[in-house]
């Protein structure tokens, strides 16, 4: 990364200390995106070891792994604006410390409602410190080192999934002095102390608008609408889909409903609404921004049902389950730091044609495990090629929809672009960990549990060339 450069934007009337090693900069950065993003999946193979040790209710347990996710979401557009108020390197750096102590807590926590109160404290530090990554490389890289910079962060995110399972394994397993599950919260302690230390050092000083409006109205009105969808989404599977679930989705579609409406109306108050016009005014983020929550759902739910169908029909281990992943994060996140070199005439239409490719990669995949097979050197070799078509369609598409954003509204765009993405994740483990579950009942046989499998890679396919086509839309528009 030590070609990377940066530019600085200096407000008019202030000062900034800028980086000096810009590669030191985003690595710093990352590497909490990084933890935070590990932590929405590195918990779920520690389960088994909470429950023996807390007597976890299988309901507390839920809450422990969706705690995190249900805050995290709810709050992030939140946390963008209040890097765009107060200063992204500030709230970076409040975030991670709010997250590091939480982690700590965690690790700690005596009893079952400690352990879920603490996950969304954790969770809430997140929010706070993941938008301003992406308003920090927004407003700091320009060019090249800018498309650089967003492939490396979407390398980071399906890493950060990907491996969660792979490492929560090798943390229970090594059951260190005999603490079980409390290293997957205690691993981020050190980092965390090492990052906050970095920070003070290489942030730059980029000052925060005290002109902007904090737009209370809207964000109580957000917050709630995403809190009434993510909640149900979250924990209905576990809980069989109650009808107070539905009712809450219900009453989240219609609070989004009344947010344009508040919005709209901030605006023509000549106030700061929460998410400014022109952001969603860019030319092609509307589109690529639907792409980005296809691929994501299609991923999420993907990686979910192959974890369960691999743990409990083909009896691996939850260590070899996450193994089994690690092709494909390794395929997309050299895909997607390095789709850049391929020759510029395929740029503008490589998203639209890798969805394609991934589509049938999807489906590809489901012919070979579909009849409940190993997952062998084949399946493993179709993953990376996976994960490489996806970080060719992921990653172009993801700058796209940021490159008509003026810096002035980085926060914003941020804030929304996390949110989509962390919204379609979610959605995609509840829609297509239903088509899953919904065919199976585990532990079941491979071949039952193949032919189920099989079913959600179609539903997969089918997600993901929906993002084909709203990428095609994407280039048409940011022209």
């Amino acid at each position: 990364m030590a070609d990377l450069q940066i530019r600085p934007r200096v407000a008019a009337g202030t000062t900034e200390t800028p980086a000096v090693r810009p590669g030191l900069l985003l690595a710093l950065v990352l590497c909490g995106q990084f933890m935070a993003v590990l932590d929405g999946s590195i918990v779920n193979v520690a389960v088994p070891s909470i429950r023996t040790d807390l007597g976890a209710s299988g309901a507390a347990l839920q809450l422990v792994i969706a705690g995190y996710t249900i805050a995290y979401a709810v709050l992030l557009i939140t946390g963008a604006r209040l890097g765009a108020r107060y200063g992204y390197s500030r709230l970076f750096q409040l975030g991670l410390a709010v997250f590091t102590a939480a982690s700590l807590a965690c690790g700690l926590a005596p009893a079952t409602g400690w352990l879920i109160a603490f996950r969304l404290i954790q969770g809430a530090g997140s929010a706070l410190m993941v938008p301003q990554v992406m308003s920090l490389v927004q407003r700091t890289f320009t060019g090249s080192a800018r498309t650089r910079a967003l492939g490396l962060y979407s390398a980071v995110l399906a890493g950060g999934v990907a491996l969660g399972q792979v490492l929560g394994g090798l943390l229970v397993s090594a059951d260190l002095f005999g603490s079980g599950w409390r290293p997957v919260f205690l691993v981020n302690v050190p980092i965390g102390v090492l990052l906050l230390a970095a920070g003070a050092r290489l942030l730059p000083r980029l000052p925060g608008d005290a002109t902007r409006g904090f737009d209370l109205p809207g964000l109580v009105v957000l917050g709630a609408a995403l809190g009434l969808l993510v909640i149900p989404l979250v924990l209905g599977h576990e809980l069989g889909r109650p009808a107070w679930g539905w009712a809450m989705i219900a009453a989240g579609v219609l609070l989004f409903g009344l947010f344009v409406a508040v919005e709209r109306r901030i605006a023509r108050r000549g106030g700061q609404p929460l998410i400014s016009g022109r952001v969603l005014r860019a030319p092609g983020l509307r589109p690529a921004a639907a792409g980005l929550f296809s691929i994501m759902a299609a991923f999420a739910g993907f990686m979910f049902a192959l974890a369960l169908h691999q743990q409990a029909a083909l009896g691996h281990s939850a260590l070899k389950a996450g193994l089994c992943s690690a092709p494909f994060a390794v395929g997309f996140g050299l895909s997607s730091m390095h789709w850049h070199r391929l020759p510029g005439r395929l740029h503008r239409a490589l998203p639209a044609l890798a969805g394609a490719l991934l589509s049938g990669a999807y489906l590809l995949l489901g012919l070979m495990l579909g009849g409940g097979a190993e997952v062998g050197a084949g399946p493993l070799v179709e993953m990376a090629a996976l994960g490489l078509a996806a970080g060719c369609a992921y990653a172009p598409l993801f700058a796209r929809a940021l490159a008509g954003v003026e810096p002035e509204d980085a926060a914003d765009a941020s804030g929304v672009m996390v949110t989509v993405i962390q919204l379609g994740q979610v959605i995609g483990v509840a829609v297509l960990g239903s088509v899953f579950l919904g065919q199976v009942d585990l532990p079941a046989p491979a071949a039952e549990s193949g032919g189920a499998l099989r079913t959600t890679l179609l539903a997969a396919a089918a997600a993901v060339l929906a993002a084909a086509g709203f990428a095609a839309r994407s280039r048409r528009a940011a022209r």
